[in-house]
């Protein structure tokens, strides 16, 4: 299992939240601050240090946190591909803000005066990444180890649990304020799974993405999403999932469908956003009988093989 089409592509809010994760993690790291990150009890209600209740949310406290944290941040871009920048972001901002919340409100009702007792990073937004990893990313592979079952999703499940214990009590409590926060966006409270950021907005991030495209004298057709792949990848690709879809047939009913479903352009071109190419994603549309999230398993288990 992969996060689909390596780097970047289709996923420019993550690529700016990780980078400034980064950013400020080192830029703490250099003044020598790391150590100061955290929330407290003092440092919200008594001394009302308001930059560190927004730093919390970006910068981790320490190299190995910081090293799974922006593992999975990068991972869990797969997310942004499936629904899209604009409510992507709305799912960083509820989540993010939620857990923040949450945390205040722990912070108020422990009334602990352990210096940094939370510590930060955005483990909001990580953690609450686990509910749609979760339930909707299949496992694509099987194996076992001295006699253990994993899947191909226990790596990530591994990094997430290591993440979650690196700091004890001080990132647990950060942690399961963040699977909340998404256990409540998934249900959908007050409709937020619909909630739009105006064109505007959503437009300022993709910018952030740098475009991949060759830099030839001529310019590319505006129709041709692939981008820079070679045709041999494409057609390498496209018969991956020929023969994924036709192991699919003989394992399901034999009959052949009377009539097949013509995929909506509509269809073609969500999953053309997540990182897909066109011919790969109608096929699957047509196997799926244009159902969207049917076909996208399709193809995410495709480029496992």
């Amino acid at each position: 299992m992969n996060g689909g089409p390596s780097g970047f592509h289709n996923a420019p809010v993550t690529k700016a939240f990780v980078i400034t994760s980064a950013l400020f993690t080192v830029l703490f790291g250099i003044q020598g601050r790391s150590s100061k990150l955290g929330l407290s009890y003092q440092d919200i209600f008594e001394k009302f240090r308001i930059w560190k209740l927004i730093m919390s949310s970006f910068a981790f406290s320490s190299t190995p946190e910081s090293m799974f944290g922006l593992y999975l941040l990068y991972y869990f871009r797969v997310f942004e591909r499936q629904i899209g920048s604009n409510k992507y972001s709305v799912f960083i901002l509820f989540s993010g803000t939620l857990s923040l919340l949450l945390e205040v409100t722990l912070l108020s009702l422990l009334k602990d005066t352990t210096e940094n007792l939370l510590t930060s990073g955005p483990y909001g937004l990580i953690f609450a990444s686990f509910i749609p990893f979760y339930l909707d990313i299949p496992v694509s592979t099987r194996f076992r180890v001295f006699g253990v079952n994993f899947s191909d999703k226990s790596f990530i499940y591994l990094a997430g649990l290591q993440l979650l214990l690196s700091s004890w009590k001080r990132s647990i409590f950060p942690g399961v304020c963040g699977i909340i926060a998404g256990s409540l966006y998934r249900l959908n409270i007050l409709g937020i799974r619909k909630a739009k950021f105006p064109e505007f907005a959503a437009s300022f991030f993709s910018r952030l993405s740098l475009p991949s495209f060759s830099s030839s004298s001529s310019p590319a057709p505006s129709r041709n999403i692939v981008g820079t792949i070679s045709p041999n990848t494409v057609r390498r690709a496209e018969a991956r999932l020929l023969s994924f879809l036709s192991n699919i047939c003989f394992r399901s009913q034999p009959a052949p469908m009377a009539s097949s479903v013509e995929p909506s352009e509509e269809a073609i071109a969500t999953l053309v956003s997540m990182g897909f190419d066109r011919n790969a994603a109608r096929q699957a549309l047509v196997h799926a009988r244009n159902d969207v999230n049917a076909a996208t398993n399709i193809l995410l288990e495709a480029q496992s093989h």
